[in-house]
């Protein structure tokens, strides 16, 4: 007697539901993480603009609206707010009079690095409690789901990649 296949689609759905718990402790974590230890809070909009504007530097207000799905005022205000607390800078674009490129300046960087080790060092805390195994299955799996994400062509390629974010210790 052979074993009946899960039918296509249940492990997706199983692991998909996963990810959404995982994604909602993360938030927490996240926003723990970042009321503690932040000297210059930004909302979870400005820093969507600062992840952009660090995979994509120099790019312009109108492709950055494009990644955030927002008005170009929206925007407008966010950005305005990320330069007035200095994380951001707008510049005149060297190729066209009309466009202005985004960048993240040296303070900007930093609470971005910043932020960065306080999650690795959130998820240390965690991931060394798993089994070495464990931890191996789950590096594999979001390896491959970055891979698959980056060959969606509606996804924005991640900032940093899986195997950077979760070097077991």
């Amino acid at each position: 007697m052979g074993v009946n296949p899960s039918p296509p689609g249940r492990n997706a759905r199983e692991a998909a539901q996963r990810a959404g718990e995982v994604i909602e402790l993360l938030e927490v974590l996240w926003e723990q993480g970042r009321n503690a230890a932040s000297t210059a809070p930004v909302s979870p909009s400005q820093l969507r603009v600062m992840y952009c504007v660090d995979r994509d530097e120099g790019m312009n207000l109108r492709t950055l609206g494009e990644a955030l799905g927002s008005a170009p005022s929206s925007v407008s205000r966010l950005c305005d707010r990320l330069e007035a607390i200095g994380f951001v800078e707008r510049s005149p674009s060297p190729t066209s009079r009309r466009e202005l490129e985004l960048r993240l300046t040296r303070r900007g960087r930093a609470y971005l690095r910043g932020l960065r080790e306080q999650r690795e060092e959130a998820l240390l805390e965690i991931l060394t409690t798993m089994p070495s195994h464990e931890r191996d299955a789950l590096l594999k799996g979001l390896k491959g789901f970055v891979s698959a994400a980056e060959g969606a062509s509606s996804y924005p390629a991640p900032a940093v990649s899986a195997e950077t974010s979760m070097r077991p210790a």
